[in-house]
């Protein structure tokens, strides 16, 4: 009998066309371990939610089809009844956050099964020192870095030990270190037996540990392959699938810098922190108009820190900021930057596109803003309302607000998380286009294809 079975399952969504899936059939035995790749929208994460219960219970639209656990009709079942079976990574940690320190949080699940105290706390050092995150605990859940957190929702999972795991894009958020421990994770559950449905785009660090790798393509499964004969794919069929690398190559940067030495942006004896606590001290960079500058490190070393700083969201320690030679106080680096947020959602306020373009400025040059949204291909969307953009034409539309402000500084915030190639390669264009236009571009990301991409400089944090 298998683990898992999807029987000619069909599903839409309630108000929507987007993450329609058809005739999905897929078999996985126990301690089976499959991927579930294709391009962004093609219904990977949709296909996670039929199986952990979140589709229908939360998730309302039309449904056909059955999906089976250990023989038993998920349909007949309660979702705390299924969530003892399945636990589940989301590709957005916070989504699944009940906590403000990490002991709880890894706690949780365990104390909503009414686990006693004592079991509870050797779960909970069990799970960090399986994990090796024993310097996680005792930690504020809103100080951890985006990788930090991803590790800590994780852990909450493992501690319940359920016999199923789906991770959503489980890589997005992770440095190379730890996306070599994320791997290690896996194959501990593997060891253990568990059966493992893994929805990714990053594909370099799974390449030996799944056994069967479904491709989607608009809703259906359109592949499937054994792990053997999915490694012998060409790079011109892989591309043509738009997967990205089965390789880790270190990062090779675009030769096309403008940077001389003369610089237009300078950052001398820079100490970042908050309060009084340092993060990291001694921070000398240069950058010149259309650098694109990749700024890498672990996870929790003081990146985002570091572009908050220089986007003027917090105050230095210690240090100088100059633009063409000129001290740069904390305001006007607020003037002269703008910051494209990981989740661009939380930075989209107007009811258009057309006025989101244009929105807090006193008098908008309407000329211009029609010449924007028509370099960046939002021209025809001008009408639309930003919550309906996909993620790609949102992230756009962030980038044609610092146009119409006239920013010289734009900064990206690990832009290509948990985008497929095509999007990756269309973040590359918008890099360069803007670089054209003479901006500077600090991008925070740790995607090697990326920064190969696009990138002309990369600034390396490391922790002291």
């Amino acid at each position: 009998m298998e683990k898992i079975q999807l029987d000619n399952i069909s599903f839409s969504y309630d108000g929507t066309e987007n993450g329609i899936i058809r005739n999905i059939s897929i078999s996985v035995p126990a301690g089976g371990c499959i991927v579930l790749t294709g391009r962004s929208g093609c219904g990977k994460t949709t296909v996670t939610r039929l199986i952990n219960g979140l589709i229908p219970e939360f998730f309302s639209g039309k449904l056909t089809g059955s999906v089976f656990i250990d023989g038993e009709n998920l349909a007949k079942k309660q979702i705390y009844d299924i969530a003892k079976k399945a636990g589940s990574v989301f590709q957005n940690p916070k989504t699944q956050f009940f906590n403000t320190d990490t002991d709880g949080e890894i706690a949780f699940g365990l104390e909503n099964c009414g686990v006693i105290r004592q079991v509870i706390v050797e779960k909970v050092k069990k799970t960090a020192d399986d994990l090796n995150i024993k310097n996680l605990l005792k930690r504020n859940i809103f100080s951890l870095s985006g990788g930090e957190k991803q590790k800590i929702a994780f852990a909450s999972v493992y501690a319940m030990n359920p016999d199923i795991y789906l991770l959503d894009e489980p890589s997005s958020n992770l440095d190379t270190d730890a996306i070599i421990n994320l791997r290690e994770y896996i194959q501990i559950l593997k060891n253990q037996g568990k059966t493992i449905i893994i929805a990714e785009h990053r594909l370099y660090y799974l390449k030996d540990l799944a056994d069967k790798i479904y491709y989607m393509d608009a809703g259906e499964i359109k592949y499937r392959w054994r792990q053997e004969d999915f490694l012998k794919l060409s790079v011109k069929e892989r591309l043509k699938l738009g997967l990205r690398s089965f390789e880790y190559e270190v990062p090779k940067l675009n030769e096309t810098s403008s940077f001389n030495g003369n610089a237009a942006f300078e950052i001398r004896d820079l100490s970042i922190g908050y309060g009084k606590k340092e993060v990291l001290g001694g921070i000398q960079f240069k950058a010149n108009r259309g650098d694109i500058i990749a700024v890498t490190g672990h996870n929790g070393v003081g990146k985002s820190t570091l572009l908050r700083t220089i986007c003027g969201l917090q105050k230095a320690l210690e240090g100088t900021v100059l633009w063409d030679g000129k001290v740069q106080h904390q305001k006007s680096m607020l003037n002269r930057t703008y910051m494209v947020m990981q989740d661009v959602n939380y930075q989209l306020f107007a009811d258009s596109v057309e006025h989101e373009t244009c929105f807090g400025l006193k008098k908008a040059d309407s000329k211009k803003v029609e010449q924007i949204l028509k370099k960046l291909d939002l021209y025809d969307l001008k009408e639309k309302h930003p919550n309906t953009l996909s993620g790609g034409q949102k992230q756009r539309l962030a980038v044609a607000v610092s146009m119409c402000c006239d920013k010289d500084i734009l900064v990206f915030d690990e832009p290509t998380s948990g985008l497929d190639l095509e999007s990756m390669g269309m973040v590359s264009e918008l890099m360069k286009k803007l670089a054209g236009m003479g901006k500077i571009v600090f991008v925070v990301t740790h995607d090697f294809e990326l920064v190969t991409l696009a990138c002309t400089r990369m600034f390396k944090l490391t922790s002291p």
